[in-house]
């Protein structure tokens, strides 16, 4: 079987509106991959920035992966949270972006969305916090219903990843 192997990390998130943030984030194949060895999910420390609106995760991942075709490429969905001094969390942003599909070393720009609620959804959100999240998080990776969605734009997940693909010239498959 042909194998790629996800080498990087979670460096960090930009363009949030406040500080004290964490990562929620997992990847989703299709059925004819096997993962090897490695976490399919995980999640971040909290980051606290003295200075800037950058915060810095840098978490590891490390998966491997074999598989029998090329339908359902891995693809990594993100969660972004805020965590308050008292330890509540609240939903920042969803986001997903595919795997490189190309061997090498690979910078990716994650955006993230919110879905927006009804106008008093988003005035109790003003004044208590909160807001709507999503039932299924499925809908993060897969495009089924997500057109339904109305989302507002959030910040940005920033990762490095290596891609490095075994066996594939093996089984007709050219990168």
């Amino acid at each position: 079987m042909a194998e790629v192997h996800l080498i990087g990390q979670i460096v960090g998130a930009s363009g949030f509106p406040r500080s004290s943030l964490f990562c929620k984030w997992g990847i989703h194949t299709g059925g004819a991959w096997k993962l090897l060895s490695g976490l399919r999910e995980g999640q971040t420390q909290v980051d606290h920035p003295q200075l800037g609106d950058v915060a810095y995760w840098c978490h590891p991942i490390d998966v491997h992966f074999a598989t029998k075709g090329l339908q359902g490429w891995p693809k990594l969905h993100v969660q972004v949270w805020h965590q308050d001094p008292f330890g509540r969390r609240e939903l920042y942003g969803y986001g997903f972006c595919h795997a490189p599909s190309s061997p090498g070393w690979h910078a990716l720009a994650c955006v993230t969305w919110l879905p927006r609620g009804s106008w008093p959804e988003r005035l109790s959100q003003l004044f208590v916090g909160g807001g709507p999240q999503l039932l299924n998080s499925d809908l993060i990776y897969t495009g089924a219903d997500r057109y339904r969605l109305q989302t507002t734009a959030a910040g940005t997940v920033h990762l490095e990843l290596g891609v490095l693909l075994r066996h594939f010239a093996r089984y007709g498959v050219e990168c």
